[in-house]
């Protein structure tokens, strides 16, 4: 009895003993994708090369291999509850009824994880057969009988990412704002995930509002800038504005490239609306030999226009001012340099520091300037010469843009502030100068009769004195 007894604690030992033990690693996973595993039938016991097992329903899926539900497509379970694989029955269909089934009846997980780098590991599982899933599809059932099972991610396929900086806080986003002339500043960032990169080309489109700059291609794998393995072309026969094409061989799964390069924004940009767009993509040829294409990564930059109206009041009327002159400076760097605005048209085309080569913006009949081309930034306008019988300003406007991008559109919207935070249309105001007496006014009559006056007194005095004399 005592040896029964033993021999019985034994064999109940081999499946006690290895739960906790199994493991799935997932090789080549996708960097930021999320990873989730279901265990959906336990391993009831197994020889000990696992060449035989037997599995039983977890009891969290039983409602999904109940009489009339879909788990009995795949798979007949006898009155034991032992699960045996129905002939010709479809693994992946299997994988995406079930993870429909868990997350309708919100089945408990197993395990969750992001990737963050090429591979993902979860250990100290239960033996049993899963259901690995990812956030970009089911990769597979599948048992963890060995026990530790590496399975390779599928959906590994590499990605593109776009961004460009904005010039404010030198930080890399999806949206930047800019002046007409500016040196823009972009970054796209493609992941290596497929297992053999081949025939790897980074296309870029530029907007026509956006001269790209050649000389201004860098390229760097996993931090470090690399100078040969690739070829830049310029004006490619698909339309994009260049291609970077990497020589076969260079890149490796999981590797980083880091490609930066550099456009002004120049006179044909877009302003406001929805800015001007660069969009980027990659091709590539997968493993099973078809070609691939990663989804477009875009950024837009942004450019605005402020308006300027000159009046005047008379009374309780707004009237408006023509021929009034200014200039607009933006303060640069720490030194606060007064770079000057170059425009044509009323459209920014380049700055200067040399005042003397400035645009002077003039004001129309209606009193109105509108210039066009700004970045979100603080400007100054000074008057530099004021309509005939108007005073000039003494000190100049200062003016403030911001701007809001609505995520949804990319409509851009910029708001223009000045003064005591007045928003919208820049109004000055110029007052009349003082009227200084002239021929034939009012300024000769007051010297005529006080003069006269003056003659009249005397002739009194000159009487006066005289009558006085012959009475004595």
């Amino acid at each position: 009895t005592i040896l029964l007894a033993l021999v019985l604690m034994m064999a109940m030992a081999v499946p006690a003993m290895a739960a906790g033990e199994g493991s799935i690693t997932i090789d080549n996973a996708v960097k930021d994708n999320t990873y989730t595993i279901y265990r959906i039938f336990d391993l009831d016991s197994h020889n000990d090369d696992y060449t035989g097992v037997i599995y039983k329903v977890n009891s969290a899926w039983a409602d999904f291999f109940k009489t009339g539900a879909k788990g009995l497509d795949y798979v007949d379970i006898d009155e034991m509850g032992y699960v045996t694989w129905k002939e010709g029955a479809n693994a992946a269909k299997f994988a995406e009824d079930a993870f429909a089934f868990a997350s309708q009846n919100g089945i408990a997980n197993d395990g969750e994880k992001t990737a963050t780098y090429g591979e993902l590991k979860f250990d100290n599982l239960e033996l049993g057969y899963y259901l690995v899933h990812s956030s970009l599809d089911a990769l597979c059932s599948l048992d963890t009988t060995t026990p530790n099972v590496v399975i390779k991610e599928k959906n590994a396929k590499p990605t593109t990412e776009k961004e460009v900086e904005e010039d404010s806080n030198k930080t890399f986003g999806e949206h930047s704002d800019a002046d007409i002339g500016q040196t823009v500043n972009f970054k796209t960032t493609i992941n290596v995930i497929d297992g053999d990169p081949r025939n790897y080309v980074l296309h870029d489109e530029m907007s026509d509002g956006l001269t790209f700059d050649g000389s201004s291609v860098k390229v760097t794998k996993n931090g470090e800038e690399i100078k040969a393995g690739y070829e830049l072309v310029i004006e490619p026969t698909d339309d994009c504005t260049f291609e970077v094409k990497f020589d076969n061989g260079l890149l490796k799964p999981n590797d980083v490239v880091v490609v930066t390069y550099s456009a002004t924004l120049n006179a044909n940009a877009v302003v406001g609306g929805t800015g001007n767009a660069n969009e980027t993509h990659l091709s590539y040829t997968n493993t099973d030999n078809t070609t691939g294409k990663t989804q477009p990564s875009e950024t837009r930059t942004y450019t605005w226009s402020m308006d300027v109206l000159k009046y005047t009041m008379k009374g309780n009327e707004e009237v408006k001012l023509e021929g009034a002159q200014f200039k607009l400076y933006k303060e640069v760097g720490d030194a606060k340099t007064k770079t000057y605005a170059i425009a044509a048209d009323g459209k920014i085309t380049d700055w200067t520091n040399e005042a003397s080569k400035a645009t002077v913006f003039t004001s129309d009949k209606d009193g109105k300037i509108e210039i066009k081309g700004l970045d979100a930034d603080t400007y100054y306008l000074e008057e530099t010469k004021e309509p005939a019988g108007y005073n000039r300003l003494k000190d100049p406007i200062r003016v403030d843009i911001t701007a809001t991008i609505d995520p949804a559109t990319n409509a851009g919207t910029a708001t223009v502030t000045y003064g005591e935070g007045s928003t919208g249309t820049v109004k000055v105001l110029n007052q009349a100068g003082a009227e200084l007496p002239s021929t034939g006014g009012v300024g000769t009559t007051v010297f005529y009769v006080v003069g006269g006056l003056l003659v009249a007194v005397a002739v009194v005095l000159l009487v006066t004195k005289k009558k006085m004399s012959v009475n004595k």
